[in-house]
This record gives structure tokens, sequence and C-alpha cells, in this order.
């Protein structure tokens, strides 16, 4: 199983950027945290992240028959990027959204995910173990 794990935009400013929402963690023990579940779990998880949207989406589209699922944190783009959610539905691949912090407490304009429009599954609020839930869930996934 082949999965692609992308963070969006400040993501790589995670332990820099409001430790108190997505703690004190650096992007780097992010990184590292996700490349060990998946090793843990036996699949082979490819790890990107860029601040620009138009990099997100040519990313998502070379995903197009060489990943399994996909595994995204757009960061502000999931409340505005009309664009992700296109190229997401365009490849077709499993998808699960990931938010460090719980959108869904925060302010009224981080409730609306256009991502969630497409994603299988929403994982809020689960700080970096957020990610290893979803890498988890496509395992499940391939047992039922």
């Amino acid at each position: 199983m082949k999965i692609l794990v992308i963070n969006g935009v400040n993501l790589n400013m995670v332990g820099i950027r409001e430790p108190e929402l997505y703690g004190k963690r650096d992007f780097k023990s992010l990184v590292k945290l996700i490349k060990d579940e998946g090793k843990r779990l036996g699949i082979s998880v490819t790890h990107f992240q860029s601040n620009s949207e138009g990099d997100i989406c040519t990313k998502i589209q070379k995903a197009y028959e060489k990943y399994d699922g996909i595994v995204i944190n757009a960061g502000a783009y999931t409340h505005t990027s009309i664009a992700i959610l296109d190229a997401l539905k365009a490849v077709a691949i499993p998808t699960v959204e990931v938010h460090i912090s719980d959108i869904y407490s925060r302010e009224e304009f981080r409730h609306k995910s256009y991502i969630s429009l497409y994603a299988e599954k929403v994982i809020a609020g689960k700080g970096f173990d957020g990610y290893k839930e979803a890498l988890q869930y496509f395992i499940h996934k391939g047992d039922c």
C-alpha cells in the first residue's frame, strides 16, 4: 500500500506558530512520526509539504494511479481552495483530511472545509496523532 501525505500552507511552522494550538513539537518531528507510523504499519509513505496551492494541486494530479490513498492537511487552504478539492476529485484517490487543531471549535470561518466535501474521513483536534489515525484508517479499510 502506498500513501501520499500532504501538508499545506504554514504546516512547516508547527512548533513555532501558535504552540498553544499546534503544540511545541516541530515539523521535522511530525514528518518522522508519519514515516515511523508508515513503517510500523508496513506501508510506503511519501511526504510532501508546500505553501503553494498550485504545487499541492500538481502533486495530487501526479499521484493519479500511483497511490492507494492520500492524507491531507491543507492548512488554511482547507477553507478556501476549490482547486485542491477539484484535484482530489479528479484523481479519485481515497482521501483522509487531517487537522492538528480542532477546526470546529475555532473561528467560524474555519468550520467550512472544501476538502471534506470529498474526503472519506475527517480527523481534527488530535494533534500529531491524527496522522497516525489516518494511516491506520487505510489499513483497517483494507480489512473490510
